[in-house]
């Protein structure tokens, strides 16, 4: 009995083993420049608060892929967002309109939800090239109807080395 025991914990250790290695690979082939999340005070995101990230590229010969990140409440009363994203060099800025789906036709959130929380990692540039090395920055600003838009919780931005280089 004792030998069995033994026999199934080894087959249990040798199998958590072999799924941390193959976790660490690919969490060890993506490279994340920067991960920010910015908490929305009172769920209340006005057209003066822009989300600013700053950071820097090292390695401008490698593809990245820049993420919006957001996260509202089951209360959030539309089934989509815009925003305005001012790419920042310093020398110039480039701004853009993005509109991204949050829900279906009849009203599931998109999103993957805990509790009344929806999260979203939506992509904003993929396979991007950036111009130079050094020192960049990304602001988001909300692009509704409403000011402030209500219920969101969360916004931030993920840039990545591309696993497509």
């Amino acid at each position: 009995m004792a030998q069995k025991i033994n026999l199934l914990l080894n087959k249990r250790q040798v199998f958590l083993l072999g799924f941390l290695l193959i976790t660490s690979l690919f969490t060890g082939c993506t490279s994340s420049v920067i991960d920010s999340n910015v908490e929305i005070a009172d769920r209340r995101w006005t057209y003066r608060n822009h989300i600013s990230t700053p950071f820097e590229i090292k390695d401008n010969t490698k593809a990245y892929n820049i993420y919006f990140k957001l996260r509202h409440t089951a209360d959030y009363k539309y089934a989509n967002i815009f925003i305005l994203v001012h790419f920042k060099d310093g020398k110039k800025m480039v701004t853009r309109r993005y509109q991204y789906k949050l829900a279906k036709n009849d009203g599931e959130w998109l999103g993957s939800g805990s509790g009344n929380v929806f999260s979203y990692t939506l992509p904003m540039l993929t396979n991007y090239h950036f111009p130079r090395n050094g020192k960049f920055e990304i602001e988001i600003e909300q692009n509704m109807r409403d000011n402030p838009l209500l219920e969101v919780s969360d916004v931030g931005l993920t840039v990545s080395e591309s696993l497509s280089n």
